[in-house]
């Protein structure tokens, strides 16, 4: 078993390096999609050349951060895998299946956390907060993965490899790249049940209210069946957050909801304020009765 330096300095063990060249010709393809071929459908978003700006620097900020992140977490990842009872043989075909599916449930569970949770959406916020809908958005990736990555620390405990999770999570983050497109339209049924595809990840994106905080799936939109959490695309969405910014800036982008964040703690009256503005969903404020109910949190 490799140690977690020779993991995370080998590009082998990130298959999303290979996938980067696929990402930069679907991008074509898809420019050359909206410039050229008839549709009669709602019009489409098509590309900003700022906001593409934004989302490859964001794209490339967080290649950078998240490689210092993934040491950190293949370091706590190999001390609990072996207190692990087994290990998992990677070997195994089972295994493979075991942990993709599993690394997906987790990362659903994750997604919809940081859409619950204030001080993981301040982290995820950045990923939506393009008014646009395209395969370049899928690279406007957040520079804060601490809260995902605590999420995987199951798996190792399990006996599953550690390597094998990030691998099967580039395979999962690979996958969801082809979902953020506006070209391709609902697809053959059995597919949409159990598959994410860009008709769902659509819904995910957009801030109409009847759409907000669903579709959290990465592979399988099951979860979403299962656990209350789909909608289905009925009409043309809005992209971004319900209060827009109004900034280009990766920083301010990724950061902006952690400084506002800090102001409320830093203006609050009481520790159970202080919690709910980083543990309540997003939009929380004193003296409410109840938390926002899940289709209608406000995100900011």
């Amino acid at each position: 078993m490799d140690g977690p330096w020779e993991i995370i300095s080998d590009p082998l063990h990130d298959p999303v390096v290979f996938a980067l060249p696929f990402f930069a010709l679907f991008i074509v393809l898809e420019l050359l999609a909206i410039r050229y071929l008839d549709d009669d459908e709602a019009p489409k978003q098509g590309y900003s050349a700022p906001d593409t700006a934004a989302n490859l620097a964001s794209g490339v900020g967080s290649v950078v951060i998240n490689l210092g992140a993934r040491f950190a977490a293949l370091v706590l990842y190999f001390a609990l895998w072996s207190v692990a009872p087994w290990q998992l043989d990677a070997g195994n075909p089972w295994t493979w299946v075991f942990t993709i599916l599993a690394v997906d449930l987790l990362w659903y569970a994750y997604h919809r956390a940081s859409h619950r949770v204030r001080i993981l959406w301040a982290a995820h916020q950045a990923h939506h907060s393009s008014v646009y809908f395209n395969y370049s958005v899928a690279l406007r990736q957040k520079w804060n993965p601490w809260g995902e990555l605590l999420f995987w620390t199951p798996l190792p405990l399990l006996g599953v490899p550690p390597w094998m999770i990030f691998f099967a999570f580039s395979l999962n983050l690979i996958y969801q790249f082809w979902v953020h497109t506006e070209t391709i339209p609902k697809l053959w049924a059995p597919v949409e049940y159990v598959l994410n595809t860009p008709s769902h990840h659509r819904v995910h994106h957009a801030s109409q209210k009847k759409y907000l905080d669903r579709n959290y799936g990465g592979i399988l939109i099951v979860w979403d069946r299962l656990f209350g959490t789909y909608a289905e695309e009925e009409d043309v969405p809005t992209y971004g957050l319900t209060v827009p910014v109004t900034t280009r800036n990766p920083l301010r982008l990724q950061y902006g909801e952690f400084l506002a964040a800090f102001r409320d703690v830093r203006g609050a009256r009481s520790w159970r304020e202080r919690a709910g503005y980083l543990f309540a969903p997003p939009g929380w404020r004193p003296g409410e009765p109840n938390l926002p109910p899940e289709s209608e949190v406000v995100t900011r």
